[in-house]
């Protein structure tokens, strides 16, 4: 499954108009897809003449809610996108943000506190790890008591706690200072061709977007490359081979036997899968490789 991002910010910053933007549906407050430009892509898709490419995508959600429900919702997304009103001249981005900081800070104290109070009343039926876990919480409470977050807890959180300062946080300014929303949003209904001539040798601010989120959420793009799709992928850094297979399909990985891998510019260069085997640019790998950012998968299964 896709990691997803949620859009938050002040009412009127521009939330509805980024989220928009991103996935190119005018559903506000739903769930879209935020395509993340490759030009790898391309290129892999005309060496394997594919009749249809799917690059890889991320899931975006305007988050929404106020106080403990906005909260609350935003404890299901893996990042933040933080949208920041630059543009009215009422409001001070940076004081914006350090406002939202706090109360993240302020609801994880919150928390931790409320976790707190359930675990000491059960742990007094003398269960050890319930004792364990509440000496745990009166740790981290005092530690955020001291106005520190838990991005500095260097020990383990309590997974149940689905912590909001951990998560990754961009911050994207909407205003002259920053990224023109509006702008982008009006230039996402043009075609390819003609927002590129807009912008001329300018890249897409929203695909820079997209790009800071891969990178903050250390994700790697793999690609299938075959004449009927060829697609790219994400995976976080650091999975293998079985995972990837699960990515594309549960089926796929169910029945793993092996996995061809090809670097994609030896793919390009080579000209065909063919062409690369011949060359020994090509190597069988098993369930525990651990997949590189580029490479080109073909898994064989079995079901």
């Amino acid at each position: 499954m896709a990691l997803e991002v949620g859009i938050v910010g002040l009412p009127s910053s521009g939330k509805s108009m980024l989220f928009e933007a991103l996935t190119g549906t005018r559903a506000s407050g739903e769930v879209g897809m935020a395509a993340i430009p490759d030009l790898r892509l391309g290129q892999l898709a005309a060496v394997v003449q594919a009749r249809k490419i799917t690059p890889a995508a991320i899931r975006v959600s305007e988050v929404r809610g106020t106080g403990p429900e906005l909260l609350g919702n935003l404890r299901q997304v893996d990042a933040l996108l933080v949208v920041l009103d630059g543009f009215s001249g009422t409001r001070v981005p940076a004081d914006d943000l350090e406002t939202l900081k706090l109360e993240l800070l302020v609801a994880d104290r919150d928390h931790v506190e409320r976790r707190l109070e359930r675990v000491a009343k059960q742990a007094k039926s003398g269960d050890a790890s319930l004792k364990k876990e509440a000496l745990e919480l009166e740790r981290l409470l005092a530690h955020l008591d001291a106005g520190k977050t838990l991005t500095d807890w260097t020990d383990d959180v309590p997974a149940e706690l689905e912590p909001l300062t951990t998560k990754p946080l961009i911050a994207i300014e909407n205003g002259p200072d920053g990224i023109d929303l509006k702008l982008e949003a009006e230039l996402e209904e043009l075609s390819d061709e003609e927002a590129a001539e807009f912008r001329g040798s300018g890249e897409s601010a929203l695909g820079e977007i997209v790009r800071r989120l891969a990178e903050t959420l250390d994700l790697i793009t793999f690609f299938t490359a075959g004449e009927k799709e060829t697609r790219a992928w994400t995976l976080r850094r650091g999975q293998t081979a079985i995972e990837a297979a699960a990515t594309i399909h549960t089926d796929i990985a169910r029945g793993f036997i092996r996995c061809e891998v090809i670097r994609w510019d030896d793919l390009v260069a080579a000209g065909s899968h063919a062409e690369a085997s011949r060359a020994g640019k090509q190597r069988l790998e098993g369930k525990t490789y651990v997949v590189e950012d580029g490479d080109v998968l073909n898994v064989r299964f079995n079901v």
